[in-house]
């Protein structure tokens, strides 16, 4: 079936179901890589060792969200 037909479909579905819907659909979207998560980790606990050791300096929160 199309996307367009699927769509059509779904749009005649009760609110609760067309929620059931999205919820799926996004769920199967959202495939962490083990392996990208696993490089970041060990990129964070490198930054934290850094700015522990004065290597590294933070950035103040007002600074990085202040309004230009």
């Amino acid at each position: 079936m199309q996307a367009k037909a699927i769509l059509d479909e779904a749009l005649h579905l009760k609110q609760q179901d067309r929620f059931m819907l999205i919820e799926g659909l996004l769920s199967s979207l959202d495939n962490p890589d083990k392996d990208i998560d696993q490089i970041w980790a060990v990129e964070a606990d490198k930054r934290l060792q850094a700015y522990r050791a004065r290597k590294l300096e933070g950035i103040p929160f007002e600074e990085v969200f202040k309004n230009d």
